[in-house]
């Protein structure tokens, strides 16, 4: 099974959570913590800078690792690290690839439909 390594922020603000629905492909309308594909010879927090600048035109600041979740799809095996983030100071965020965006508090991550793998992200929130 193919291996796809991904990378995903956990953008907080106080105690908001930032949460984002996807917009297209297969798991269109679940939710998800934003970020995206490493490419090759990128570390995996280069990527996420660069993933959440072409998913939310938005600058982070890249935090600790929170977890790093394998996960078996039908199709592909899932390898996404996961980081804690805050914005960039005066850095704002625009929807440039996905349908819906939320803040949520630690009590209302179950009010949204997350992706499976995204589901252990928020149990790893929950355990941290």
């Amino acid at each position: 099974m193919k291996t796809i390594r991904v990378v995903a922020a956990i953008i907080t603000d106080g105690s908001r959570i930032f949460a984002t629905q996807r917009g297209y492909g297969e798991y269109k309308d679940g939710w998800e913590f934003p970020g995206g594909k490493i490419e090759p010879g990128e570390s995996s927090r280069d990527a996420l800078v660069r993933e959440i600048r072409e998913e939310l035109a938005a600058d982070i600041v890249v935090g600790d690792l929170l977890t790093t979740v394998e996960y078996d799809y039908p199709d592909f095996h899932l390898s996404m690290d996961c980081f804690r983030a805050t914005l960039a100071e005066g850095s704002s965020m625009d929807l440039l690839e996905h349908e819906a965006a939320k803040w949520l508090t630690e009590e209302e991550l179950d009010s949204v439909d997350w992706l499976p793998a995204d589901v252990l992200v928020v149990e790893a929130i929950r355990d941290h």
